[in-house]
């Protein structure tokens, strides 16, 4: 009977090409069923993640707090032991983890499941835990708009634009040239390296301002502001150079189309928001089932967030602006307590994770081959230092502005920065030594800026804002919400 297939086959038999068929469909439904008895595996592994994230980040943050450190340090070197640097308890397969993680060993050793089994749970898995981390942080900076104030953010635009325009050309200049001049990199490489220099993580800095109660404050307003405008221009700057990798050549529509893009929608989702928002609350009071207010928010962020994803923005640009419109609406404290636990639930998972993908072993001098990019990486951190905490004294009108804790909210590089070492080094632009560099900016801004940031507002006479009083705009309460999430 084997051999039938074959004759069929050579004479063209119908039945071949039915028989055939019907191998392929019996193949088809066998991977079907294959995938539906792994679901169940999926989930158990990624409630084991979602225990070793919390564990992490809570213990983390409860001894950061101890030691009067900001929080979410705790959470992020908690995110460092539990991943690709220690444990690898929580790893990821574009970090390169071809054999999983040591939760899927747990699995494994709990059921009867095949190598490439346990690798589809692998994935599925690595996939859930990113999206709820994604989440996190647009949950985040939703969060942050609605601590934040709309009319002190437009008062204080104009500085907050110099603020980020300076904080992306001076280092950017210094980086290139530098990687230029003394350590004889390739121009594209070092228009890359560069360009990471550029970034600047919101959700750390704002994180680590809401904990200190400085996010309604005129320095709070002004990093917030500068860092949602570095975003912006962290996104043009690195399609530019993402473009130059690939093709050689900077594509000006495409440039041109990411600028114009940027500013009708954060202007103009703002503008018709605050239009719009008196319906949006007439229809929300409308509603008579439970949790019509968070519901409805949700929709609307996610609404904002979808938008900046398809023409090419951050997704967190979206949240940030329905947070910042819904704060103007009446429904605002209502819907602050009502996001703090969603917040609590999902943003640790995202500093976690930051942390996770952070390979530390890059800092290890005793490898031959990790001494170069750690050369490079001394630079590149003087650089990324100076090149944000300039960006402070750049501030005009503003005479008694802590100039000095603007420049270093700047500071953090976080995901932010890691998103440019991961394109570049998809790319295959960035030298491995280049990349480990970049790696090692990107960890020692993210972890320094945080209690520079706290040390900077306490050498401030009177403790509070900078007058020695509490914004009028934020009660004392108010700015601690999202420090709960820690």
């Amino acid at each position: 009977m084997v051999d039938v297939l074959p004759w069929l086959i050579s004479v063209g038999s119908p039945l071949a090409s039915a028989w055939a068929g019907a191998g392929d469909l019996g193949a088809l439904l066998l991977a079907e069923a294959s995938e539906a008895e792994l679901e169940p595996l999926v989930l158990a592994s990624v409630l084991l993640s979602l225990i070793t994230v919390y564990l992490a980040a809570k213990i983390g943050g409860e001894l950061c707090a101890r030691i009067n450190l900001p929080p979410v340090l705790g959470e992020l070197v908690g995110g460092v032991l539990v991943g690709v640097s220690a444990l690898h308890l929580i790893v990821f397969p574009e970090g390169g983890t071809e054999m999983g993680s040591a939760l899927l060993r747990l699995v494994e050793a709990t059921t009867d499941v095949g190598p490439d089994a346990l690798m589809t749970i692998f994935r599925g898995e690595s996939e859930v835990v990113s999206v709820l981390a994604e989440l996190g942080v647009i949950i985040l900076l939703f969060e942050i708009g609605l601590e934040s104030d709309l009319k002190e953010l437009i008062r204080v635009g104009p500085q907050a634009a110099v603020v980020a325009v300076v904080g992306v050309v001076v280092p950017f200049a210094l980086g290139t040239v530098g990687l230029i001049a003394v350590f004889n990199i390739a121009t594209v490489p070092a228009i890359f390296a560069g360009a990471a220099l550029t970034a600047t993580s919101i959700g750390i800095t704002a994180k680590v301002l809401a904990e200190l109660q400085r996010l309604s404050s005129k320095e709070g307003q002004i990093i917030i502001g500068a860092a949602v405008l570095d975003d912006v221009l962290g996104i043009i700057v690195l399609a530019v150079v993402a473009s130059l990798a690939k093709t050689g050549e900077v594509e000006i529509l495409n440039v041109v189309y990411l600028v114009a893009g940027a500013a009708v929608f954060l202007i103009g989702s703002i503008f018709l928001g605050r239009l719009l928002s008196p319906l949006f609350v007439a229809l929300v009071e409308q509603m008579k089932t439970r949790g019509q207010v968070i519901t409805s928010s949700l929709v609307f962020a996610f609404l904002l967030s979808y938008i900046a994803a398809a023409i090419q923005l951050e997704a967190i640009l979206g949240a940030f602006a329905a947070g910042l419109i819904l704060a103007e609406t009446s429904k605002r404290k209502e819907l602050e307590e009502q996001i703090s636990p969603i917040a609590d639930m999902l943003v640790p998972v995202f500093f976690v994770t930051v942390g996770a993908r952070t390979d530390i072993s890059v800092l290890n001098p005793l490898e031959p081959g990790n001494r170069e990019g750690l050369i490079i990486a001394s630079f590149l951190v003087l650089v990324a230092i100076v090149g944000k905490v300039v960006t402070g004294f750049a501030v005009f009108g503003q005479p008694d502005i802590n100039r000095l804790a603007i420049g270093v909210g700047m500071v953090p590089r976080g995901e932010v920065g890691l998103v440019f070492a991961g394109v570049g080094s998809a790319s295959g632009v960035l030298s491995e030594s280049l990349e480990a560099a970049i790696i090692v900016m990107v960890i020692l801004t993210t972890f320094l800026a945080p209690p520079l940031l706290r040390l900077v507002f306490k050498q401030e006479p009177g403790g509070g804002s900078p007058d020695g009083e509490q914004s009028v705009d934020a009660p004392p309460g108010e700015d601690a919400a999202l420090s709960s999430s820690s």
